[in-house]
């Protein structure tokens, strides 16, 4: 069973669809933001529904929640809304996409005399066989209602399906990119609405990156054209608050299993990597050590909860 320190524990009782998670973006060397909350599902609602409603992508609650079953909840269950991220890391400017935590963050440029903010939406992302690509790219491009035009390597799966694409999709409920698309830099990517909402958080396209229909109609006219947009591959994510290290667990994607066979040996490489970095407890001084908790760790790396769990603690020399 997951633990949440008291700090990071919310109930929450939200009607309707959520709005976005948007956080004060906290100073360099503080890495955690959000707070884990809890609702209780309703007879009438499935853990996708409760998903939706608080702006969660599938397989985040899942992980979150795998003793709640995922189409039946009991009446009243206890649900673990996973609300807490460690920003990855990035440059913290315009769009960050990490593929394995199936989410998106956006670091808006702050208007004169504004706080600076960190806007995260849950997306999905491409499949094995479609994956979306890694690497850093710019919206090139953003159109309302857009027409969809299936690529020719659609219509051939299709095809072989027992299935024909037609050569244009008007804009409409019949229409995979929803009412909105956002084009990148990369030839033949977008990120966009969908008419499958119930696939947001899962490993489901053809590369793209779609959103729930509501956060990419938010995100949509905040987003210029020309922002940069970093796609990266961060199963593990370390951060600190107030001197301690927090980590962040998501299983690997699918095609790289076999590198992250021994998961742990991987978590202990990417810590000594940042401690080799010198990203030692930023603000504190040389008299002070991290000091691991291996319990904490392997209970980390058994759950893969996605959600930031305490490491270390603080001990003086």
């Amino acid at each position: 069973m997951t633990r949440y320190t008291p700090i990071a524990v919310l109930w929450t009782a939200t009607a309707g669809l959520a709005q976005a998670d948007t956080f004060v973006l906290p100073p360099v060397g503080v890495d955690v933001v959000g707070q884990v909350q809890f609702t209780a599902a309703a007879r009438s609602e499935t853990l996708l529904d409760i998903a939706r409603r608080y702006d969660i992508g599938q397989n985040e609650i899942l992980l979150a929640n795998p003793n709640v079953d995922r189409w039946l909840p009991e009446d009243r269950a206890h649900v673990v809304l996973p609300k807490r991220h460690i920003l990855p890391q990035a440059k913290r400017s315009g769009l960050v996409l990490n593929l394995p935590e199936m989410r998106l963050y956006y670091y808006p440029r702050p208007q004169k005399g504004q706080t600076p903010v960190v806007i995260t939406h849950p997306v999905s992302v491409g499949r094995m066989d479609w994956k979306t690509p890694l690497g850093t790219t710019t919206i090139a491009s953003k159109q309302r209602d857009p027409a969809w035009r299936p690529p020719k390597s659609l219509k051939r799966e299709a095809a072989a399906e027992g299935r024909m694409l037609p050569d244009i999709v008007p804009p409409g409920p019949d229409n995979p990119l929803g009412g909105y698309a956002m084009r990148l830099g990369i030839p033949g990517y977008l990120i966009h609405s969908t008419n499958k909402p119930y696939g947001v958080g899962m490993r489901v396209t053809h590369g793209c990156i779609r959103m729930y229909p509501e956060d990419i109609e938010q995100l949509f006219d905040d987003v210029p054209v020309g922002t940069p947009v970093q796609i990266v591959n961060q199963p593990i994510k370390l951060g600190w608050l107030a001197g301690v290290l927090y980590i962040e667990l998501h299983p690997p994607l699918d095609e790289e299993q076999d590198e992250y066979r021994d998961y742990m040996q991987k978590v202990l490489d990417t810590i000594a990597d940042l401690l080799a970095a010198g990203q030692e407890m930023p603000g504190n001084g040389s008299d002070r050590r991290v000091s691991l908790s291996g319990k904490a760790l392997r209970q980390a790396v058994e759950e893969k909860s996605g959600i930031p769990e305490m490491i270390s603690r603080q001990d003086a020399e």
